[in-house]
């Protein structure tokens, strides 16, 4: 114990205890790559899923083809609506095998008698009599046509493993023939107490059963497809692979596994590695349309044969209301039979891969090294040196981790190593770490009384930014300003506190509408604002945040008139609704700290900040509040309802600019309303613009007559007043259809 205490004193002097504490760190994050929970586990196989995107498996051969009961064989009224009757899915095999299909497999499992069976007929419509309803009985069931059509092929039928499910415990299960080579892998497979079954007339004709049951990761992306499984205490092989087994005319299947879990699965000709529980990892193809057929084509012959000889058939849906689609590495949205057909074609393609089991002793002893490499080197470089070195020896190990990949088709994770390391070096640099925001309270402690936080909390990280000077960036200005403020103020004349209050209360919801979506307010003037986005902080949504807000004002507005009027009326004084104007304008500005030695702000200057201030200025003019240059509109016209308004040359610019307003949020620009609203618009623009005045003031006297109409009232006024003009004094040929502003 003694020796144990020296060991550690001069740990401590020699390292540091910060480096004490990086070493059982070390210790821990190694132990926890050994108990590797779900939630790190996640973590891990994310680094897997860019591998798939950036590299999926190529399609050097299509041995597979789905029959897709697709949306436009469901909206077939000759079809009718799922579940279809037994005779028509018979038909579809009948057609199939005829065509040539090596084995057909159904994606979907038939668990109860055909709804549509002459004997449940009989028994269902009370108006027969008795020997129609003999007649009837006779009859054939449509399960048993359906069986007959089976019989006659290679057919392999789907089955699904449940919790809820259960079949009947006391009749046996026919499975297929299963050997295991090595410890008992059960305890490792997958388990469902419950299976839903296909009804026993069709399991008795089918070539093979298997389960289509997927397990999405917790994540819900599918990576990996059991291919065997324990289904009421019998193993079961997937739908994939009994499909394989069928096709490979195979009456085994051989169950490899030790102590550490399964290792492979194999029938006639393949052998395929897969994880402890018996998972394939799914070696991914991008979406390909071409290996599909529509259902309705198959039963009206219209498939050509080419895409059925020789190939293995999967029929299933790609449609949403069916509910079997799935997340998988490389489309957010893939049919689960086509996950059948990926680990199909992987398979027969060999292209399979895997996760060796010396996989985790490598992300081991990388983990030890790599941290003993930091904990000895740290206190020899800077900062800057380590960082690039750890850079170096990430690319390194990402790079070793995309060569067994793409090469060996194996499956290496070095996240704990990277992972483990940078906590170390994180624990390192801690007490680099305190002494830093020492200094940085400092900086706070003198700047916070007049600066905005945010900029405050930069000029704290980034000291040397306090000088003159600035730098030019992409940025969108707004300018916001009172509607009638000086009528407003009269009303305030003798009673000047009023006033103020009256102003405070009006800033400071506007304030933090704007400071909310990541604005900086540069200044106040009056009852007027200036804010900017993008600086002094990086906002690459900067377009849309600065629209967000403009609305958010304008929300906060009416909120306040509201609260106003229910205290005029209250208090039985006159009450003045306020409104505001808001220009927005997106251009290269330049921003820094401007102004003395002695005294100087953080502000913003340019022409697209001249270009705000005189389009807010015209926000009465157009009758809209909000006004935005076509920079800002073209960036947001995904998300936001925008309408064009006018083409204008403003003073001192060469170029005319496009403007835009901004009649509301996404749902605003999806309503019909509005639609109707931007064409009148756009055929009125059109018209002005082509020198068809006539047309022009038709379109303007259609759009009044229009429910509308009180949306554009102000821009019809403003356009009829022009044309009056352009009719008596027309326009140069020259004339390009800008108006020349006049007034702020």
């Amino acid at each position: 114990m003694r020796r144990l205490r020296a060991i550690r004193r001069w740990f401590a002097r020699r390292f540091g205890y910060a480096r004490l504490v990086c070493v059982g760190l070390l210790i821990g994050v190694a132990a926890l790559r050994v108990w590797d929970p779900p939630p790190v586990q996640e973590m891990r196989i994310r680094t897997f899923d860019t591998f798939q995107v950036l590299e999926p498996r190529k399609k050097t051969m299509r041995p597979v083809t789905i029959v897709d009961i697709d949306e436009r064989s469901l909206a077939d009224p000759r079809l009718g609506q799922w579940p279809w009757p037994r005779t028509r899915i018979a038909d579809i095999v009948t057609n199939l095998t005829r065509l040539g299909a090596v084995v057909i497999a159904f994606d979907e499992v038939f668990s109860e008698p055909d709804r549509l069976n002459p004997d449940i007929a009989a028994d269902t419509f009370g108006n027969l009599d008795e020997e129609m309803r003999t007649r009837l009985r006779q009859l054939p069931s449509n399960d048993s046509i359906l069986a007959e059509a089976i019989r006659n092929s290679r057919v392999v039928l789907g089955e699904s493993g449940g919790i809820n499910v259960r079949a009947d415990l006391n009749e046996k299960l026919p499975v297929t023939g299963l050997a295991t080579l090595g410890e008992d892998p059960q305890p490792f497979m997958y388990q469902f107490p419950g299976l839903l079954r296909n009804v026993p007339v069709l399991e008795e004709a089918a070539a093979g059963r298997g389960l289509f049951t997927i397990r999405p990761e917790r994540d819900g992306i599918v990576r990996r497809v059991p291919m065997i499984m324990l289904a009421q205490g019998v193993m079961m092989p997937s739908l994939s692979f009994e499909i394989l087994r069928v096709a490979s005319g195979s009456d085994t299947i051989l169950i490899k596994s030790d102590q550490a879990g399964i290792q492979s699965i194999g029938v006639k000709g393949f052998a395929i590695p897969t994880d402890r529980n018996g998972q394939l990892w799914v070696r991914y193809a991008r979406l390909d349309p071409s290996i599909y057929v529509s259902a309705i084509d198959v039963l009206q012959g219209r498939v050509a044969p080419d895409k059925i000889a020789g190939k293995l058939v999967l029929i299933g849906t790609s449609s949403v209301g069916l509910n079997d689609i799935k997340t998988t590495p490389v489309a957010a949205a893939m049919p689960g039979v086509e996950v059948h057909a990926q680990v199909l074609e992987s398979v027969l393609t060999g292209d399979v891969i895997s996760q060796p089991g010396y996989g985790i002793g490598i992300e081991f002893f990388s983990a030890l090294i790599m941290g003993l490499l930091v904990l000895a080197f740290a206190p020899k470089f800077g900062p800057v040196t380590l960082v690039a070195v750890g850079g170096l020896f990430a690319s390194v190990l990402l790079g070793i981790s995309w060569y067994f990949y793409s090469q060996h088709r194996l499956l290496i994770d070095f996240t704990y190593p990277l992972m483990s390391t940078t906590a170390i070096y994180l624990t390192l640099i801690f007490s680099s770490f305190v002494r830093e925001q020492q200094q940085r309270r400092q900086i706070r402690s003198q700047f916070v009384q007049y600066m905005s936080p945010a900029l405050v909390e930069q000029l704290a990280h980034s000291p040397e930014r306090l000088v003159l000077g600035g730098e030019e960036r992409e940025m969108t200005i707004m300018f916001s300003d009172m509607r009638g403020f000086t009528s407003i103020s009269e009303t305030y004349k003798s009673d000047p506190q009023g006033l103020t209050a009256l102003m405070n209360r009006f800033l400071t919801p506007l304030s933090n509408a704007i400071l909310s979506r990541k604005g900086t307010i540069d200044k106040y003037m009056g009852d007027a604002i200036m804010a900017f986005w993008n600086a002094p902080l990086d906002d690459r949504d900067h377009h849309l945040n600065a629209c967000e807000a403009a609305l958010d004002m304008l929300e906060r507005v009416d909120e306040l008139n509201q609260e106003r009027a229910e205290e005029a009326e209250e208090g039985g004084h006159v009450y003045v609704p306020l409104n505001i104007g808001v220009g927005l304008n997106t251009g290269t500005c330049v921003v820094g700290n401007m102004g003395s030695d002695v005294r100087f702000d953080y502000s913003v200057f340019g022409d697209s900040v001249n270009l705000a201030s005189r389009l807010e200025g015209q926000s009465k003019e157009y009758g809209f509040p909000i006004i935005v240059g076509s920079k800002t509109a073209l960036a947001v016209k995904e998300k936001f309802a925008i309408l064009e308004l006018d083409f204008i040359m403003v003073k001192g610019k060469k170029e005319p600019e496009v403007v835009y307003a901004i009649a509301g949020r996404e749902d605003v620009a999806r309503s019909g309303r509005f639609q109707r609203l931007r064409n009148l618009t756009i055929e009125m623009l059109a018209c002005y613009r082509s020198r068809d005045w006539y047309g022009a003031l038709a379109a303007i006297e259609r759009g009044r007559k229009t429910d509308e109409a009180h949306s554009l009232q102000y821009l019809y006024a403003l356009y009829e007043a022009r044309i009056r003009a352009f009719q008596k004094d027309p326009p140069p040929e020259d004339w390009n259809g800008a108006f020349a502003l006049l007034t702020k």
